[in-house]
């Protein structure tokens, strides 16, 4: 090939490969920009989780959602932020979402009743809330989550069948979750609906604000420094993060045997399971819960009917007849672990496993 035919290739090659560059522009410019025509909006839905945490809203809830959400509608995005237990934080990512034109937001509140305003004020402007796992204060259009006072039923159960034919003289501690969670209150009535009168006494009851483990962690060593050792016979936490510095605490001052339950079966509580330091956890399956919130934002985005997807209707402060799906819960022990969080893949065996556990695992066929 002579000089003259080299140069003109090459330049066709460049044309080529210029009008391939600018297609793909084009291309991402039109799905995943933030800077959009106001008309784009519209094919933008807003996920706002609450906090970082708890390792389920960024490993699955995040995840789950937006896969979801993509499978729907392929012409969707997803606008994310995370309020790292900020309220304020929070309340930034869903006024800047509004004011983007975003028509449909799932939102977790880190304060439901500090959200109510900004839900209000969004349903003004046509913009459709899903209030998720916590029931956000204000005009939301649908609510999915899990029926939250029969998890605190639950938790209840599981004290009592840990502590068995013991129940009856029981002494209790109780850490229920944090105030501005308005879930926090319904798992606390639905323990006390259990152990009310079937445990002797409450011996010591607080609310942890934030769920922080620190703060479990230290008021539980409060309570064993001024009850003693022998001065209660179970603790009972609203999850397994709080669970987490309880467990501490006791190994610390060398308390055994003391049934401790939690929620969420996260890893270190399954763990906690195979070794003895925690009686059980309740698992609530994140998946149908992060696909609902999904199919409820996109029929909503597209103006089209969430009756069958909404079974049931669910009240807050300030509104009733909301559209609802509450999924139910399961208690996990040790000895049903197998058959509910490692069958639906919720853990790996190689990762619950770890070698001090080895022994246990293999009696329980877990590898």
């Amino acid at each position: 090939m002579d000089a003259a035919n080299v140069t003109n290739a090459t330049r066709r090659r460049r044309v080529i490969i210029s009008a391939l560059t600018l297609s793909l522009a084009a291309s991402l410019a039109a799905c995943g920009s933030d800077h959009q025509e106001p008309s784009e909006g519209k094919d933008r839905i807003g996920l706002l989780l609450p906090e970082n945490k708890s390792t389920r809203y960024e490993k699955f809830d995040h995840t789950i959602i937006s896969r979801r959400l993509a499978a729907l509608c392929l012409e969707c995005a997803v606008d994310y932020g995370n309020a790292e237990s900020s309220a304020d934080t929070q309340r930034d990512q869903f006024e800047a979402l509004v004011k983007k034109g975003v028509k449909v937001i799932i939102l977790d509140p880190v304060d439901a009743q500090a959200a109510k305003s900004w839900v209000d004020s969004a349903a003004h402007q046509g913009v459709k809330v899903i209030a998720y796992d916590r029931l956000a204060e204000g005009d939301v259009a649908a609510y999915v989550s899990y029926d939250n006072e029969k998890i605190g039923r639950l938790q209840g159960e599981g004290i009592l069948t840990a502590l068995g034919s013991r129940a009856a003289s029981a002494n209790v501690v109780m850490f229920n979750g944090s105030p501005n969670d308005p879930n926090a209150p319904a798992f606390k009535k639905g323990a006390h609906a259990v152990l009310d009168g079937k445990v002797h006494q409450i011996v010591y009851e607080k609310d942890i604000p934030e769920w922080s483990e620190g703060t479990a962690k230290k008021e539980m060593t409060d309570v064993i420094n001024s009850r003693g050792a022998r001065g209660f016979d179970a603790v009972y936490s609203a999850n397994d993060g709080m669970a987490g510095g309880i467990a501490e605490a006791l190994k610390s001052a060398g308390v055994a045997n003391v049934p401790l339950g939690g929620q969420d079966a996260e890893l270190p509580a399954l763990q906690r399971l195979l070794s003895g330091t925690q009686a059980f956890t309740v698992y609530k399956e994140v998946r149908p819960e992060a696909e609902t919130a999904a199919e409820l934002a996109f029929r909503l985005l597209r103006g089209q009917s969430i009756t069958s997807l909404t079974p049931t209707t669910a009240a807050s402060h300030s509104k009733s007849g909301i559209p609802a799906k509450l999924f139910k819960a399961t208690v996990v022990t040790k000895e049903n672990l197998k058959d509910t969080v490692v069958r639906d893949g919720v853990v790996r065996g190689d990762l619950l496993c770890t070698p001090a556990l080895a022994a246990e695992c293999a009696s329980l066929g877990l590898r």
